[in-house]
């Protein structure tokens, strides 16, 4: 088919709750999209950092092939060998104690309430339920989730919502003791605040937060949904900030552009959620862990170092431009948000990117750029390049 065939298609069938660009993805290579015609596109995007690998990757595609023709699906009735050896390595290498499989994003940060909730009523029963978050956060598109995210143009439309949620401003602890109370169980946060426009927490007051925590037996949840899976130039953010979340989320890159997620806890935690408090049908699968096993394999210290130069070097370059149109740069590792000046629109500026073969994303007023951790130099500098043709 033809892109035009494609969106004429999506168009009719497809219900639109996106915006979409208007270019239709055929293949890809490393970082690099082609259309159905073959315009190539560099990808600074990676599925909203989800294809950590890139595209066409051989091992990547071998484990999914030889696991889907031997076991593409159980029910978690049973056991397999993918899940348990991913669950192994996620803690080993984290320090966390056991891991619950989930599908996306959202459905893991929902377990991850749903662990709070249920670690606070066993312990001190009902009337301590409250989640703190921060204002500016984002935490999934379901109900829950929704109401969990610190931005009022998410609470619309669907109410009721589901209560039990105070906010805060990041970086602040008067405003987090503010919002505290006797019916608080817990603080949950992003690292590096994604949506709300690629803005990391300073470690000190992560830290303060931290140790509120510890003193009030609120648990701390980080939702690692995108700054995860070595995206930051760590396997999780939270390793740079030198702490142990209660739980954490994570989903996005864990199996290289398969549909996975999952809630990490920590040895308090391990035995909160129980059998019958919670499941999913299609999480640990076993096509997904084998994907997922690739990832890990591939994300070593020497990989997740370069991460950080790489993203270094792509901040470097790009403020180097002296664009009118962007400021600073900010994030960890390929997770970088840019900073757009009044005047100039994100949106637009993303348009014209797009058109002239750059994928990007935007986030809250700046832009945002989640290149496939496998992105080479040339592919960085291709990518750079189109900016200064395009926005000096």
């Amino acid at each position: 088919m033809t892109s035009e065939e494609i969106k004429a298609l999506d168009s009719q069938y497809v219900m639109h709750t996106y915006g979409r660009f208007p270019v239709a993805i055929d293949h890809g290579t490393g970082a690099k999209l082609y259309s159905p015609e073959g315009k190539e596109y560099i990808d600074f995007t990676s599925g909203i950092g989800v294809t950590d690998l890139g595209y066409g990757n051989d091992a990547w595609v071998d484990a999914i092939a030889a696991q889907a023709k031997k076991l593409g699906h159980v029910s978690n009735l049973f056991y397999t060998e993918p899940c348990a050896r991913l669950a192994e390595i996620l803690c080993k290498r984290t320090g966390m104690s056991n891991v619950f499989f989930a599908n996306g994003g959202g459905e893991a940060n929902e377990g991850l309430i749903k662990l709070a909730r249920k670690y606070s009523f066993d312990k001190y029963g009902e009337g301590r339920a409250t989640i703190i978050t921060l204002n500016n956060s984002f935490h999934g598109r379901t109900i829950t989730t929704l109401m969990a995210t610190g931005q009022d143009q998410f609470h619309k439309y669907f109410f009721p919502f589901t209560e039990g949620f105070r906010y805060a401003d990041a970086n602040s602890m008067e405003s987090l003791e503010k919002a505290s109370g006797k019916d608080v169980c817990a603080v949950m946060m992003e690292l590096i605040q994604g949506e709300g426009g690629v803005l990391p927490l300073d470690k000190e007051y992560v830290k303060a937060v931290k140790a509120l925590c510890e003193k009030n037996d609120w648990l701390l949840l980080v939702d690692e949904v995108q700054s995860g899976v070595g995206r930051t130039g760590s396997l999780f953010a939270f390793q740079q900030y030198d702490i142990l979340p209660d739980a954490c989320t994570f989903a996005k890159g864990i199996a290289g552009g398969l549909p996975m997620s999952g809630v990490m806890a920590n040895e308090k935690c391990r035995n909160v959620l129980t059998p019958g408090t919670h499941a999913t049908t299609f999480g640990a699968n076993p096509v997904c862990a084998a994907a997922g096993l690739v990832v890990q394999e591939t994300l070593s210290d020497a990989f997740l170092d370069d991460v950080k130069a790489k993203g270094q070097y792509l901040r470097q370059q790009i403020e180097a431009l002296n664009l009118p149109c962007f400021g600073k740069t900010r994030g960890m590792g390929l997770m970088i948000g840019i900073e757009v000046k009044d005047g100039y629109k994100n949106g637009e500026i993303a348009m014209k990117l797009i058109e002239n073969g750059l994928l990007v994303l935007t986030a809250g007023p700046g832009m945002r750029l989640l290149p496939p951790l496998v992105i080479t130099k040339e592919e960085m500098d291709a990518g750079v390049a189109i900016m200064k043709k395009v926005l000096a």
